[in-house]
Protein backbone atom coordinates (compact mmCIF):
# COMPACT_ATOMS: atom_id res chain seq x y z
CA UNK A 1 0.00 0.00 0.00
CA UNK A 2 1.29 3.47 -0.90
CA UNK A 3 0.04 6.78 0.43
CA UNK A 4 0.41 10.15 -1.23
CA UNK A 5 -0.59 12.87 1.23
CA UNK A 6 -1.35 16.39 0.03
CA UNK A 7 -1.62 19.27 2.50
CA UNK A 8 -4.19 22.00 1.89
CA UNK A 9 -5.46 25.09 3.68
CA UNK A 10 -9.07 26.25 4.09
CA UNK A 11 -8.92 28.22 0.85
CA UNK A 12 -11.94 27.12 -1.24
CA UNK A 13 -9.87 27.70 -4.39
CA UNK A 14 -6.55 26.03 -3.62
CA UNK A 15 -3.44 26.34 -5.74
CA UNK A 16 -1.60 23.13 -6.59
CA UNK A 17 1.77 23.03 -8.36
CA UNK A 18 1.93 21.04 -11.63
CA UNK A 19 3.50 18.02 -9.94
CA UNK A 20 0.59 17.72 -7.51
CA UNK A 21 -2.00 18.31 -10.23
CA UNK A 22 -0.50 15.42 -12.18
CA UNK A 23 -0.69 13.16 -9.12
CA UNK A 24 -4.36 14.03 -8.70
CA UNK A 25 -5.09 13.54 -12.39
CA UNK A 26 -3.61 10.04 -12.35
CA UNK A 27 -5.31 9.05 -9.10
CA UNK A 28 -8.16 6.61 -8.57
CA UNK A 29 -8.72 6.42 -4.80
CA UNK A 30 -8.84 9.58 -2.70
CA UNK A 31 -9.46 10.20 0.98
CA UNK A 32 -9.89 13.04 3.47
CA UNK A 33 -12.43 14.81 5.64
CA UNK A 34 -15.76 16.01 4.31
CA UNK A 35 -14.48 19.61 4.32
CA UNK A 36 -11.43 18.55 2.31
CA UNK A 37 -13.69 16.76 -0.18
CA UNK A 38 -15.69 19.90 -0.86
CA UNK A 39 -12.51 21.92 -1.44
CA UNK A 40 -10.78 19.52 -3.83
CA UNK A 41 -13.85 18.07 -5.61
CA UNK A 42 -13.31 20.20 -8.78
CA UNK A 43 -9.80 18.76 -9.17
CA UNK A 44 -10.74 15.08 -8.93
CA UNK A 45 -10.98 12.91 -12.05
CA UNK A 46 -14.44 11.74 -13.11
CA UNK A 47 -13.81 8.13 -12.04
CA UNK A 48 -12.45 9.08 -8.61
CA UNK A 49 -13.60 7.12 -5.56
CA UNK A 50 -13.59 8.95 -2.22
CA UNK A 51 -13.09 7.46 1.26
CA UNK A 52 -14.28 9.75 4.06
CA UNK A 53 -11.99 9.97 7.09
CA UNK A 54 -14.34 9.61 10.03
CA UNK A 55 -14.09 8.05 13.47
CA UNK A 56 -13.71 5.26 14.31
CA UNK A 57 -10.64 5.15 12.10
CA UNK A 58 -10.58 1.34 12.05
CA UNK A 59 -13.39 1.41 9.47
CA UNK A 60 -11.35 3.82 7.32
CA UNK A 61 -8.27 1.61 7.55
CA UNK A 62 -10.32 -1.41 6.47
CA UNK A 63 -11.34 0.46 3.31
CA UNK A 64 -7.70 1.33 2.67
CA UNK A 65 -6.81 -2.36 2.92
CA UNK A 66 -9.40 -3.26 0.28
CA UNK A 67 -7.76 -1.01 -2.33
CA UNK A 68 -4.21 -1.64 -1.15
CA UNK A 69 -2.82 -2.35 -4.63
CA UNK A 70 -3.56 1.20 -5.79
CA UNK A 71 -1.97 4.34 -4.30
CA UNK A 72 -4.31 6.21 -1.98
CA UNK A 73 -4.17 9.99 -2.26
CA UNK A 74 -5.05 11.62 1.06
CA UNK A 75 -5.84 15.31 1.56
CA UNK A 76 -5.01 16.69 4.99
CA UNK A 77 -4.86 20.10 6.63
CA UNK A 78 -1.62 22.05 6.45
CA UNK A 79 1.52 20.00 6.92
CA UNK A 80 0.39 16.35 7.29
CA UNK A 81 3.45 15.61 9.44
CA UNK A 82 2.64 18.45 11.87
CA UNK A 83 0.28 16.76 14.36
CA UNK A 84 -1.35 15.50 11.19
CA UNK A 85 -2.84 12.42 9.58
CA UNK A 86 0.47 11.32 8.07
CA UNK A 87 1.68 10.46 11.58
CA UNK A 88 -1.43 8.34 12.15
CA UNK A 89 -0.85 6.45 8.91
CA UNK A 90 2.82 5.86 9.72
CA UNK A 91 1.82 4.27 13.04
CA UNK A 92 -0.92 2.15 11.47
CA UNK A 93 0.98 1.14 8.31
CA UNK A 94 4.67 1.38 9.28
CA UNK A 95 5.88 -0.53 6.21
CA UNK A 96 3.87 1.39 3.62
CA UNK A 97 5.75 3.88 1.41
CA UNK A 98 4.58 7.46 1.74
CA UNK A 99 5.04 10.70 -0.16
CA UNK A 100 4.06 14.05 1.34
CA UNK A 101 3.31 17.38 -0.37
CA UNK A 102 2.96 19.78 2.56
CA UNK A 103 1.26 23.13 2.80
CA UNK A 104 1.75 25.73 5.54
CA UNK A 105 0.29 24.56 8.84
CA UNK A 106 -2.17 26.81 10.66
CA UNK A 107 0.33 28.15 13.19
CA UNK A 108 2.73 29.08 10.39
CA UNK A 109 -0.07 30.95 8.63
CA UNK A 110 -0.96 32.77 11.85
CA UNK A 111 2.67 33.72 12.46
CA UNK A 112 2.86 35.06 8.91
CA UNK A 113 -0.23 37.21 9.42
CA UNK A 114 1.38 38.97 12.39
CA UNK A 115 5.00 38.82 11.10
CA UNK A 116 5.94 36.79 14.16
CA UNK A 117 9.19 34.80 13.88
CA UNK A 118 8.33 31.24 14.83
CA UNK A 119 11.68 29.48 14.98
CA UNK A 120 11.57 29.87 18.77
CA UNK A 121 7.87 29.04 19.22
CA UNK A 122 6.90 26.20 21.52
CA UNK A 123 4.14 24.10 20.00
CA UNK A 124 1.35 22.53 22.06
CA UNK A 125 -1.57 20.57 20.68
CA UNK A 126 -4.79 20.56 22.72
CA UNK A 127 -6.71 18.89 19.90
CA UNK A 128 -8.23 15.88 21.63
CA UNK A 129 -5.52 16.06 24.29
CA UNK A 130 -5.49 16.98 28.01
CA UNK A 131 -4.07 20.21 29.46
CA UNK A 132 -0.81 18.71 30.68
CA UNK A 133 1.64 19.92 28.00
CA UNK A 134 0.03 23.36 27.88
CA UNK A 135 0.27 23.71 31.65
CA UNK A 136 3.88 22.60 31.43
CA UNK A 137 4.68 25.29 28.87
CA UNK A 138 3.18 27.93 31.15
CA UNK A 139 4.99 26.76 34.27
CA UNK A 140 8.28 26.60 32.41
CA UNK A 141 7.82 30.24 31.38
CA UNK A 142 7.74 29.80 27.60
CA UNK A 143 7.61 33.24 26.01
CA UNK A 144 5.96 32.19 22.74
CA UNK A 145 3.48 29.31 22.65
CA UNK A 146 1.61 28.12 19.57
CA UNK A 147 -1.57 26.24 20.46
CA UNK A 148 -3.74 23.96 18.34
CA UNK A 149 -7.29 24.04 19.74
CA UNK A 150 -10.50 22.05 19.63
CA UNK A 151 -14.13 22.56 20.61
CA UNK A 152 -13.33 22.08 24.33
CA UNK A 153 -9.98 23.84 24.47
CA UNK A 154 -11.16 27.07 22.85
CA UNK A 155 -9.25 30.36 22.92
CA UNK A 156 -11.72 31.59 25.55
CA UNK A 157 -11.23 28.50 27.73
CA UNK A 158 -7.45 28.75 27.39
CA UNK A 159 -7.46 32.43 28.31
CA UNK A 160 -9.66 31.79 31.36
CA UNK A 161 -7.37 29.00 32.57
CA UNK A 162 -4.39 31.32 32.31
CA UNK A 163 -6.19 34.07 34.21
CA UNK A 164 -7.30 31.62 36.92
CA UNK A 165 -3.67 30.65 37.59
CA UNK A 166 -2.19 34.13 37.36
CA UNK A 167 -0.56 33.99 33.93
CA UNK A 168 -1.71 37.49 33.07
CA UNK A 169 1.31 38.89 31.22
CA UNK A 170 0.49 37.27 27.90
CA UNK A 171 -1.13 38.49 24.69
CA UNK A 172 -3.22 36.13 22.56
CA UNK A 173 -3.09 36.12 18.75
CA UNK A 174 -6.07 34.22 17.34
CA UNK A 175 -6.56 32.99 13.79
CA UNK A 176 -9.89 31.67 12.53
CA UNK A 177 -10.44 29.91 9.17
CA UNK A 178 -6.89 30.70 8.13
CA UNK A 179 -6.40 30.46 4.39
CA UNK A 180 -10.06 31.09 3.55
CA UNK A 181 -10.26 34.61 2.01
CA UNK A 182 -13.94 35.10 2.82
CA UNK A 183 -13.95 33.69 6.38
CA UNK A 184 -10.45 34.31 7.72
CA UNK A 185 -10.27 36.48 10.82
CA UNK A 186 -7.28 37.35 12.99
CA UNK A 187 -7.32 39.13 16.36
CA UNK A 188 -4.84 40.35 18.95
CA UNK A 189 -6.44 40.35 22.41
CA UNK A 190 -5.57 40.62 26.06
CA UNK A 191 -6.37 37.48 28.02
CA UNK A 192 -9.37 39.19 29.60
CA UNK A 193 -10.69 40.10 26.16
CA UNK A 194 -9.90 36.62 24.83
CA UNK A 195 -11.77 34.96 27.71
CA UNK A 196 -14.96 36.58 26.40
CA UNK A 197 -14.21 36.12 22.70
CA UNK A 198 -16.28 33.64 20.69
CA UNK A 199 -14.05 32.04 18.07
CA UNK A 200 -15.39 30.02 15.15
CA UNK A 201 -13.78 26.70 14.24
CA UNK A 202 -11.23 25.90 13.00
CA UNK A 203 -8.90 28.21 14.89
CA UNK A 204 -5.48 28.32 16.49
CA UNK A 205 -3.59 30.81 18.62
CA UNK A 206 -0.17 32.10 19.54
CA UNK A 207 0.61 33.39 23.04
CA UNK A 208 3.40 35.90 23.57
CA UNK A 209 4.53 37.11 26.96
CA UNK A 210 6.62 36.32 30.00
CA UNK A 211 6.24 34.60 33.33
CA UNK A 212 8.87 34.25 36.02
CA UNK A 213 9.40 30.77 37.44
CA UNK A 214 10.02 30.37 41.13
CA UNK A 215 11.16 27.67 43.51
CA UNK A 216 11.73 27.38 47.22
CA UNK A 217 8.42 29.01 48.16
CA UNK A 218 8.46 30.56 51.67
CA UNK A 219 6.13 28.72 54.02
CA UNK A 220 4.45 31.99 54.99
CA UNK A 221 3.01 32.34 51.47
CA UNK A 222 0.95 29.15 51.71
CA UNK A 223 -2.61 29.15 52.97
CA UNK A 224 -2.54 26.75 55.94
CA UNK A 225 -5.01 24.29 57.40
CA UNK A 226 -6.72 26.21 60.23
CA UNK A 227 -3.64 28.47 60.30
CA UNK A 228 -1.54 25.67 61.84
CA UNK A 229 2.10 26.24 60.92
CA UNK A 230 3.07 22.66 61.76
CA UNK A 231 0.71 21.30 59.11
CA UNK A 232 3.10 21.99 56.24
CA UNK A 233 6.37 20.45 55.13
CA UNK A 234 8.88 23.22 55.80
CA UNK A 235 10.59 24.69 52.77
CA UNK A 236 14.13 23.31 53.39
CA UNK A 237 12.67 19.88 54.20
CA UNK A 238 10.40 20.16 51.17
CA UNK A 239 13.27 20.78 48.78
CA UNK A 240 15.36 17.97 50.26
CA UNK A 241 12.35 15.67 50.00
CA UNK A 242 11.90 16.51 46.33
CA UNK A 243 15.58 15.84 45.77
CA UNK A 244 15.21 12.43 47.43
CA UNK A 245 12.33 11.59 45.09
CA UNK A 246 14.65 11.89 42.06
CA UNK A 247 11.93 13.77 40.18
CA UNK A 248 13.90 14.81 37.07
CA UNK A 249 13.79 11.15 36.02
CA UNK A 250 10.22 10.39 37.08
CA UNK A 251 6.89 10.58 35.25
CA UNK A 252 4.17 10.45 37.90
CA UNK A 253 4.27 11.55 41.53
CA UNK A 254 1.76 10.52 44.15
CA UNK A 255 1.48 12.85 47.15
CA UNK A 256 -0.41 10.90 49.82
CA UNK A 257 -1.74 13.11 52.60
CA UNK A 258 -1.14 16.42 50.81
CA UNK A 259 -2.80 18.76 53.37
CA UNK A 260 -1.79 22.23 52.07
CA UNK A 261 -0.43 20.77 48.83
CA UNK A 262 3.06 22.19 49.36
CA UNK A 263 4.87 19.07 48.07
CA UNK A 264 2.62 18.73 45.02
CA UNK A 265 2.87 22.42 44.19
CA UNK A 266 6.62 22.72 44.60
CA UNK A 267 7.11 19.50 42.61
CA UNK A 268 5.07 20.82 39.67
CA UNK A 269 6.86 24.17 39.75
CA UNK A 270 10.31 22.58 39.70
CA UNK A 271 9.46 19.65 37.41
CA UNK A 272 6.52 20.64 35.16
CA UNK A 273 6.80 17.43 33.13
CA UNK A 274 5.42 15.50 36.12
CA UNK A 275 1.91 14.16 36.38
CA UNK A 276 0.95 14.82 40.00
CA UNK A 277 -1.79 12.86 41.79
CA UNK A 278 -2.56 14.31 45.24
CA UNK A 279 -4.53 12.32 47.85
CA UNK A 280 -6.02 13.57 51.13
CA UNK A 281 -8.65 12.19 53.50
CA UNK A 282 -9.76 15.57 54.91
CA UNK A 283 -12.40 17.24 52.69
CA UNK A 284 -11.44 20.74 53.86
CA UNK A 285 -8.02 20.33 52.25
CA UNK A 286 -9.51 20.22 48.76
CA UNK A 287 -10.26 23.94 48.70
CA UNK A 288 -6.91 24.58 50.38
CA UNK A 289 -4.78 22.91 47.70
CA UNK A 290 -6.76 24.60 44.93
CA UNK A 291 -6.30 27.97 46.60
CA UNK A 292 -2.56 27.47 46.90
CA UNK A 293 -2.25 26.07 43.38
CA UNK A 294 -4.00 29.10 41.90
CA UNK A 295 -1.95 31.47 44.05
CA UNK A 296 1.37 30.03 42.86
CA UNK A 297 0.32 29.47 39.24
CA UNK A 298 0.32 25.67 39.26
CA UNK A 299 -2.40 24.13 37.08
CA UNK A 300 -2.72 20.43 36.41
CA UNK A 301 -2.57 18.76 39.84
CA UNK A 302 -5.13 15.94 40.04
CA UNK A 303 -6.79 16.06 43.47
CA UNK A 304 -8.45 13.02 45.10
CA UNK A 305 -10.36 13.38 48.37
CA UNK A 306 -11.18 10.37 50.55
CA UNK A 307 -9.56 7.40 52.23
CA UNK A 308 -6.56 6.45 50.10
CA UNK A 309 -7.05 2.78 50.89
CA UNK A 310 -10.49 2.89 49.24
CA UNK A 311 -9.32 4.26 45.88
CA UNK A 312 -9.49 1.74 43.00
CA UNK A 313 -6.08 1.23 41.45
CA UNK A 314 -4.58 -0.74 38.54
CA UNK A 315 -4.68 -4.46 39.28
CA UNK A 316 -1.03 -5.22 38.45
CA UNK A 317 2.33 -3.47 38.80
CA UNK A 318 2.92 -0.60 36.37
CA UNK A 319 5.91 -0.70 34.05
CA UNK A 320 5.82 3.07 33.62
CA UNK A 321 4.21 6.15 35.09
CA UNK A 322 1.53 6.31 32.41
CA UNK A 323 -0.70 3.34 33.28
CA UNK A 324 -4.10 4.73 34.24
CA UNK A 325 -7.15 3.41 35.99
CA UNK A 326 -10.17 5.53 36.94
CA UNK A 327 -8.26 8.65 35.87
CA UNK A 328 -5.47 7.96 38.38
CA UNK A 329 -2.03 7.56 36.80
CA UNK A 330 0.15 4.89 38.41
CA UNK A 331 3.34 6.21 40.06
CA UNK A 332 7.07 5.85 39.78
CA UNK A 333 7.57 8.26 42.71
CA UNK A 334 5.52 8.44 45.93
CA UNK A 335 5.67 10.80 48.90
CA UNK A 336 3.78 9.76 52.03
CA UNK A 337 2.96 12.89 53.98
CA UNK A 338 0.44 11.27 56.31
CA UNK A 339 -0.62 7.73 57.09
CA UNK A 340 -2.89 7.77 60.15
CA UNK A 341 -1.16 4.73 61.62
CA UNK A 342 -1.85 2.66 58.48
CA UNK A 343 1.57 3.00 56.91
CA UNK A 344 2.00 -0.68 56.11
CA UNK A 345 -1.41 -0.88 54.42
CA UNK A 346 -0.68 2.27 52.40
CA UNK A 347 2.76 1.06 51.32
CA UNK A 348 1.37 -2.36 50.41
CA UNK A 349 -1.15 -0.71 48.11
CA UNK A 350 1.48 1.62 46.64
CA UNK A 351 3.88 -1.24 45.94
CA UNK A 352 1.13 -3.11 44.06
CA UNK A 353 1.18 -0.43 41.33
CA UNK A 354 4.62 1.13 41.74
CA UNK A 355 6.86 1.06 38.67
CA UNK A 356 9.74 -1.41 38.72
CA UNK A 357 12.26 1.36 39.40
CA UNK A 358 9.86 3.26 41.67
CA UNK A 359 10.80 5.19 44.79
CA UNK A 360 8.94 5.97 48.03
CA UNK A 361 9.87 8.79 50.41
CA UNK A 362 8.50 9.70 53.84
CA UNK A 363 9.54 12.20 56.49
CA UNK A 364 9.66 10.89 60.04
CA UNK A 365 9.68 13.25 63.02
CA UNK A 366 11.96 12.11 65.82
CA UNK A 367 10.50 13.12 69.17
CA UNK A 368 12.27 11.51 72.17
CA UNK A 369 9.61 12.76 74.61
CA UNK A 370 6.74 11.21 72.64
CA UNK A 371 8.66 7.98 72.17
CA UNK A 372 9.15 7.68 75.94
CA UNK A 373 5.48 8.37 76.71
CA UNK A 374 3.99 5.63 74.54
CA UNK A 375 4.67 2.02 73.71
CA UNK A 376 3.19 2.42 70.24
CA UNK A 377 5.68 2.14 67.37
CA UNK A 378 6.67 5.48 65.87
CA UNK A 379 6.67 6.30 62.17
CA UNK A 380 10.28 5.20 61.72
CA UNK A 381 9.55 1.80 63.24
CA UNK A 382 6.44 1.41 61.09
CA UNK A 383 8.51 2.34 58.05
CA UNK A 384 11.27 -0.14 58.84
CA UNK A 385 8.79 -2.94 59.44
CA UNK A 386 6.89 -2.22 56.21
CA UNK A 387 10.06 -2.03 54.12
CA UNK A 388 11.26 -5.35 55.51
CA UNK A 389 7.96 -7.16 54.97
CA UNK A 390 7.52 -5.75 51.44
CA UNK A 391 11.09 -6.46 50.39
CA UNK A 392 11.93 -2.80 49.76
CA UNK A 393 15.52 -1.63 49.72
CA UNK A 394 16.16 1.32 52.04
CA UNK A 395 18.57 4.14 51.31
CA UNK A 396 20.56 5.73 54.17
CA UNK A 397 18.21 8.25 55.87
CA UNK A 398 18.95 11.96 55.91
CA UNK A 399 18.59 13.52 59.36
CA UNK A 400 17.98 17.27 59.66
CA UNK A 401 16.80 19.70 62.34
CA UNK A 402 15.41 23.19 61.76
CA UNK A 403 15.56 25.77 64.54
CA UNK A 404 13.72 24.42 67.60
CA UNK A 405 11.71 21.82 65.73
CA UNK A 406 12.18 18.12 66.41
CA UNK A 407 14.73 16.38 64.18
CA UNK A 408 13.36 14.97 60.94
CA UNK A 409 14.55 11.94 59.02
CA UNK A 410 13.97 11.81 55.28
CA UNK A 411 13.39 8.12 54.58
CA UNK A 412 13.77 6.60 51.14
CA UNK A 413 13.16 3.12 49.78
CA UNK A 414 13.08 1.52 46.33
CA UNK A 415 11.75 -1.64 44.79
Amino acid sequence: MKFIIIGITDNPHPFFPPEVLQVIKNGKFFSGGKRHHEIVRPFLPAEAEWIDITVPLDAVFEQYQIVHRTPIIVFASGDPLFFGFANTLRRQFPNSPMQVFPSFNSLQLLAHRFLLPYHDMRIVSLTGRPWHEFDRALIEGSSKIGVLTDKEHTPAAIAQRMLDYGYTDYTMHIGEHLGNPSLEKVSVLSLKEASQHESSMPNCLILTGTHTRRWGIPDSEFALLDGREKMITKMPIRLLTLQALDLPHRHTLWDIGFCTGSISIEARLLFPHLHVEAFEVRPECEALIHKNAHHFGVPGISVHIGDFLSFPLPPSPASSGFLCCNHVAAPDAVFIGGHGGKLKEIMTKVVSVLADDGIIVMNSVTSPIVNQMTDRPNSRQLWDNACEELGLRQEPPLRIQLNNYNPIEILTCKR
